[in-house]
């Protein structure tokens, strides 16, 4: 999504972003030893379905601005999951006593949190820049089709 992405401060919201999964995974890491256990990597279908559905938008033809709101709708829709998975395996953690894995798994929540705010910014510049971009293509009109006089 960083490469497909025109605007810089999204491409730039992408690589920090990349830094904190890193640190994500060293938070997972450190509560599977305190567990006693290896993590096994197990492919998630429904992330998978997400992540699929956001390529599928990279692969279309539309305007640079227009292309970065996809993206940002996409990644958005990535955290959101995270987000609910991250809550969850807190919870658990707190339901079961374990406060330093639950501490981890909110810290790690508040970031992605954080993250989907940060999107949420830049897709309101971005989505005004795309209309702004399709309207001067469309000659002002507000959509791509026009409507039928009536009959």
């Amino acid at each position: 999504m960083a490469e497909a992405s025109s605007s810089e401060e999204l491409r730039q919201g992408f690589e920090e972003h990349l830094q904190q999964t890193r640190n994500h995974v060293q938070r997972l890491e450190q509560i599977f030893e305190r567990l006693g256990e290896k993590p096994k990597g197990k492919k998630c279908k429904g992330m998978e379905g997400i992540v699929k559905e956001g390529s599928e938008a990279l692969d279309e033809d539309m305007q640079e601005d227009t292309k970065d709101a996809a993206i940002i709708g996409a990644a958005q829709r990535v955290e959101h999951y995270e987000i609910a998975s991250y809550g969850t395996a807190r919870t658990h953690a707190d339901l079961l006593g374990r406060e330093e894995d639950a501490r981890l798994l909110e810290e790690t929540l508040q970031e992605e949190k954080k993250t989907d705010e940060k999107l949420t910014e830049l897709a309101e510049n971005i989505n005004l820049q795309a209309q702004q971009a399709n309207a001067a293509e469309t000659g002002g009109r507000r959509g791509t089709t026009r409507r039928k006089p009536a009959a």
